[in-house]
C-alpha cells in the first residue's frame, strides 16, 4: 500500500483534535504526506502552499463547515476530490453532498481499511497533476503532456536523452495519441528551443503543392504565383520541422526531400540558386513504413535518413492510469469556456472511461468529455452518458489520408467487380499500367481472383 501512495498529499480537516490526530497517523502509516487543519479557513490557507491530492473534512464544524469548504475547494481546484466525514445523524446530508460532487463519505466510527481504501480510490479516480512538476524549470518542456504512467515516463526519458543530439527522430504511433505534442516537447527541451517549431500534416497537402509548400516558390514561378512564398523549411530555419503523417508524402517528392536533407539546402520553385537551411527533422506516421517500402510507396533511403532514433508513442489503451488525469484536464478546458455547472464524473462513469477500449486514443477521449459535458444536466456526469458517448461514433470527419484510402479501396473493388477480376481491362479503365495497378491492389489487399466468376 505504501508504495502505491508514495508522495500523495492529503489535507485532513477536523475541529476534533483527537480525531484529527488519529486520521493523520493512519494515513501517514500508509505512506501519505499529511497536513492538518482544525477549521475550514485554516485549510484554505494551507492549500495555498501544500497542493493536496485529496481533502478529508468533517461535515459539521464551527464556522465554515465541510460543505462550505467543499464549495470553496471546488471553485478554485475543480478536480480535487473531497471525502466527507459524518456522524450517523447526518448521513442524509452526506448523501446529498455526494450528489453535488463530493467524492464519498465515511460514517463515524470507521476502521483504518475503510479510510485507506476511500483515500486510494479518490486519488486513483481523480488524480491531480503535480504542481511541483509543473513549476519545475526542467519539467516545463513536457508540461503539455498529461501523464503519470510508467510507459509514458520511459518514453519521455528517451525523448529527453535524444533531444540535444540533433539527430532525426521518427515517432511511430496510432492516430490520436499526441504525436505533435511529443514533437513540440522535444523541441522545447533541445538547444533549438528559442527558434521556430513548424508542424505540417503531409496528408493535408495536395500532391501538386508539396514542393511549393515545403521549399517555397518565387514570384511568377507558375500560374497563380503572384508573389514570393517562403517555404516551411525556411520558416523553421534554426528550429524544428515536424512532418506528421510522413507516410502520405508523394513518392515523387520523397527524392527531393532526401536531397534537401543530405545537402542541407532547398531550392524554391522557380529559383536558380539553392538556399541553405538548418533544421532538425522530427517525423511521424501511423502507417507501417516498412510495409510501405516493400510495396514501393516509400523510399528506403529516406526512411533510414528520417529514422535515426525511433520513439514508440503508446496508445491510450496501454496507459490507462493516465485516463483520469486526461479526463480532468479536458473537463477543466471545457468548463473554462462553458456555463455548465458540472463538478466531475461519477465513480461509475470514471470506471467506464478507464476500462473503455479507446481505438481513437486521446483524441477520442477528448471528444467523449466534450460530448458528455454538453449533454449533462446535473453536477455529476453519470455513467449512462459515458456509455452513450462510447457507443456513438465520433462526429469528426475522417482525415484526408483515410478518406483517400477508403475511396481508392472502393474504386478498385468496383473496377474488379465490373471487369470480373480482369486486371488488364481494369487497369486500362483506371488509366494505369498493369504494374502500377497491381501495386495498388497489393496496397489495399485486393485479390483479382476473388472477383472472378
Amino acid at each position: 500500500m505504501a508504495n502505491e501512495v508514495a508522495d500523495k498529499r492529503v489535507l485532513v480537516v477536523d475541529d476534533d483534535p483527537s480525531l484529527l490526530k488519529l486520521i493523520s497517523m493512519r494515513l501517514q502509516g500508509a505512506g501519505y504526506q499529511v497536513e492538518q487543519a482544525d477549521s475550514g479557513k485554516q485549510a484554505l490557507g494551507i492549500m495555498e502552499t501544500f497542493n493536496p491530492n485529496l481533502v478529508i473534512s468533517d461535515l459539521r464544524m464551527e464556522g465554515m463547515d465541510g460543505m462550505a469548504l467543499f464549495g470553496a475547494v471546488r471553485e478554485r481546484y475543480p478536480g480535487l476530490p473531497v471525502i466527507i466525514l459524518t456522524a450517523h445523524g447526518t448521513i442524509p446530508d452526506a448523501i446529498e453532498a455526494t450528489k453535488k460532487g463530493v467524492f464519498s463519505y465515511l460514517t463515524k466510527p470507521f476502521d483504518s481499511q475503510q479510510l485507506l481504501t476511500a483515500a486510494a480510490d479518490a486519488i486513483r479516480l481523480h488524480p491531480m497533476v503535480s504542481d511541483e512538476n509543473q513549476q519545475s524549470d526542467d519539467a516545463n518542456w513536457r508540461s503539455a503532456i498529461i501523464s503519470r504512467s510508467a510507459k509514458m515516463e520511459e518514453l519521455l526519458q528517451q525523448a529527453r536523452q535524444v533531444a540535444d543530439s540533433d539527430v532525426s527522430i521518427f515517432i511511430n504511433s496510432q492516430s490520436g495519441t499526441g504525436k505533435e505534442l511529443l514533437a513540440k516537447a522535444i523541441h522545447l527541451v533541445s538547444e533549438r528551443a528559442n527558434a521556430p517549431f513548424v508542424a505540417v500534416n503531409c496528408a493535408a497537402i495536395p500532391e501538386s503543392l508539396f514542393e511549393s509548400e515545403l521549399f517555397g516558390h518565387t514570384k511568377g514561378a507558375f500560374t497563380g504565383a503572384n508573389r514570393e512564398h517562403v517555404g516551411l523549411f525556411q520558416s523553421a530555419n534554426g528550429g524544428t520541422l515536424f512532418l506528421d503523417e510522413i507516410g502520405d508524402m508523394p513518392l515523387n517528392f520523397q527524392v527531393k526531400l532526401l536531397r534537401a536533407l543530405q545537402e542541407r539546402e532547398v531550392r524554391p520553385v522557380g529559383a536558380t540558386q539553392p538556399i541553405s537551411i538548418d533544421v532538425r527533422i522530427i517525423s511521424a506516421t501511423h502507417r507501417d513504413l516498412e510495409q510501405a517500402i516493400q510495396a514501393g510507396d516509400f523510399r528506403e533511403d529516406l526512411y533510414y535518413r528520417l529514422n535515426v532514433v525511433e520513439l514508440q508513442l503508446p496508445p491510450l489503451s496501454e496507459r490507462r492510469d493516465d485516463i483520469p488525469l486526461l479526463v480532468n484536464h479536458f473537463l477543466g478546458q471545457v468548463l473554462s469556456r462553458s456555463r455548465k455547472q458540472v463538478t466531475g464524473y461519477s465513480d461509475e462513469a470514471m470506471e467506464l472511461l478507464i476500462a473503455a477500449p479507446w481505438p481513437g486514443n486521446v483524441r477520442q477521449l477528448q471528444n467523449v468529455v466534450e460530448q458528455t459535458v454538453a449533454l449533462c444536466n446535473g453536477p455529476l456526469i453519470p455513467a449512462e452518458l459515458v456509455q452513450k458517448a462510447l457507443r456513438d461514433k465520433p462526429s469528426t470527419l475522417p482525415s484526408f489520408a483515410r478518406a483517400r484510402d477508403e475511396f481508392e479501396r472502393r474504386y478498385l473493388a468496383d473496377l474488379l467487380k465490373a471487369t470480373t477480376g480482369n486486371v488488364t481491362q481494369a487497369a486500362r479503365i483506371a488509366g494505369r499500367n498493369r504494374t502500377e495497378f497491381y501495386k495498388l491492389l497489393d496496397k489495399h489487399h485486393l485479390s483479382p481472383e476473388a472477383f472472378r466468376e
